[in-house]
């Protein structure tokens, strides 16, 4: 099998956070696919290393699989409950807290990034920061560009720490897609500036801590975490993702800079412990109130034209990618029906062989039936 192919880098993997989805057929059991044997017809695929799925019925597990190996050239299974990175999952967490501290007073939506942060706006590290505000940030409608780029980091410096400032202050020159609230442009920086806020109004508490209080321990997410201290590492036995470098050799990329993450994408979990997220994301995590509110400036961002990157037509996923891995939650409108996988690769995450190869692993799962 011929790994070492020649590509350009490419950047973090965006959630899906706004397709509509239509309900469950019924609120019995669905009939379900062997999750063991989607995930080893994914696993033969030569862009996948390895693949652990689960899928869940109203809050739980029905079945689970492990396919492929650890490493690339062996290692044995991945253990189906190790953990994984869930990427761009994070920012929905991130969105979580943020209506939290809204509830309670401390910000509103409307609230401007240079009111917040003040020193963004005294330094220029944000252009434009007195005119964009925290919704805005939340639904990358701000302008602001994405510093998780191949042109502004390296994939495969594992060992450098870099402040979240200093990432956000690497876009202040970078031209602008457009004005503040005029369009949409997928941006981590966004997200960092939310993961500063937070932390400007939670002065005792790390991005990493809240997510525990609010978040985690209320759920019980008892394997999830945010790591708050350099280097960054996946606890226990875990699939390793490898990433093509400028000459095309696969390099083993495992070690990926915690810097990269943060409130953006740097949340580590389980199918499990992910499941119960989605699940109380879906109905009680936030009041109606809040969902609403969070809501009302979402951007329609739908598929492009020809694409539907729904399962059967009506699973909508939710999707986190960086170097090395793609880890996605489908699920329908009110959580009771979930598949959950994270997959590590052997390709650039942004390979678009790879989205489909995961779709089908998901449609034979969630609709064997087609």
């Amino acid at each position: 099998m011929n790994r070492a192919v020649k590509v350009s880098l490419a950047g973090l993997g965006c959630a899906m956070l706004t397709l509509s989805v239509m309900p469950a057929a019924t609120a019995s059991r669905p009939e379900l696919g062997d999750v063991q044997q989607a995930l080893a017809e994914l696993a033969s695929s030569s862009e996948v290393v390895g693949a652990i799925g689960a899928v869940y019925v109203h809050g739980r597990r029905a079945d689970r699989g492990s396919a492929g190996t650890r490493l690339l050239d062996g290692g044995g299974r991945i253990p189906p409950g190790a953990r994984f990175r869930i990427g761009s999952q994070t920012k929905s967490m991130t969105q979580v807290v943020i209506m939290k501290l809204v509830t309670e007073g401390r910000l509103s939506l409307d609230d401007r990034l240079g009111d917040l942060l003040p020193e963004v706006a005294e330094q220029g590290l944000v252009r434009l920061a007195d005119q964009i505000t925290v919704g805005q940030l939340i639904h990358h409608t701000s302008g602001i560009p994405n510093w998780y780029t191949p042109d502004l980091v390296d994939y495969f410096d594992f060992d450098t720490y870099h402040p979240p400032i200093e990432l956000i202050a690497r876009t202040r020159d970078l031209p602008r897609p457009f004005p503040p609230g005029e369009g949409y442009s997928y941006s981590n920086t966004n997200y960092f500036l939310l993961g500063l806020i937070i932390e400007k109004l939670s002065p005792h508490h790390s991005v990493s801590a809240e997510f525990k209080e609010r978040i985690f321990d209320r759920l019980r997410m008892k394997d999830t975490y945010l790591p708050a201290e350099f280097p960054d590492s996946i606890k226990g036995p875990h699939g390793h993702g490898y990433f093509p470098d400028e000459n095309g050799e696969l390099r083993d990329v495992d070690r990926l800079n915690m810097s990269y993450g943060y409130a953006a994408g740097g949340v580590i979990s389980t199918t499990d412990d992910l499941s119960a997220f989605h699940r109380a994301l879906a109905t009680d995590l936030l009041t109606k109130e809040e969902q609403d509110a969070l809501n009302a400036g979402r951007p329609d961002t739908g598929p492009p034209p020809g694409t539907d990157p729904r399962a059967c037509g009506e699973y909508a996923p939710m999707k986190g990618g960086s170097p090395g891995f793609t880890a996605l939650s489908y699920k329908n409108r009110d959580g009771s029906l979930q598949f959950i996988v994270s997959v590590t690769l052997g390709t650039r995450n942004q390979d678009p062989a790879v989205d489909p190869l995961v779709k089908k692993a998901a449609e034979a799962v969630l609709c064997p039936g087609g």
